[in-house]
């Protein structure tokens, strides 16, 4: 049995897989984590939030877009070791439906926003690619990611 000290408290991260037929909206980072490198939107779960209900409202404050929390499918989960000190366990939506065009909400953290072929993918973060990767090739629906 383990005490409380033992209990891993990880990072919440919730990702947004919005596809358009075969291409997929990706946003390419503006802050020290992956400068300049790409990623699904996401974000952290803010305490107290559902899991679809977080994805959704970070989609809305990445790119504006509104996507109903009740059409977001849980595609893949993530147990992330992010170094020594942190854990985070990445959940993987995929959004079909959704209302708007997607923008740029947050140009001081994002560079770009922009659609890729599912088989044309730029550079993508290591944590989101292996996340993005599970949900293409289906055969799984769990990845632990930087375990060794």
């Amino acid at each position: 049995m383990s005490s409380n000290t033992d209990i891993a408290v990880p990072v919440i991260d919730t990702h947004v897989i919005l596809r358009d037929d075969d291409k997929i909206l990706l946003s390419q980072r503006g802050g020290p984590y992956g400068h300049g490198r790409w990623h699904m939107p996401s974000g952290k779960l803010d305490k107290g939030e559902p899991l679809r209900q977080g994805a959704a409202r970070e989609l809305r404050e990445e790119t504006g877009v509104i996507v109903d929390p009740e059409h977001l499918r849980l595609v893949h989960t993530i147990h992330h070791k992010q170094g020594e000190a942190v854990e985070r366990i990445g959940f993987f939506f995929e959004a079909t439906t959704w209302e708007g065009m997607p923008v740029n909400k947050e140009p001081d953290k994002c560079l770009a926003l922009q659609w890729f072929a599912a088989s044309d993918l730029p550079d993508i973060i290591e944590y989101p690619l292996a996340g993005l990767n599970g949900y293409l090739d289906g055969k799984t629906h769990l990845t632990e990611h930087g375990w060794s």
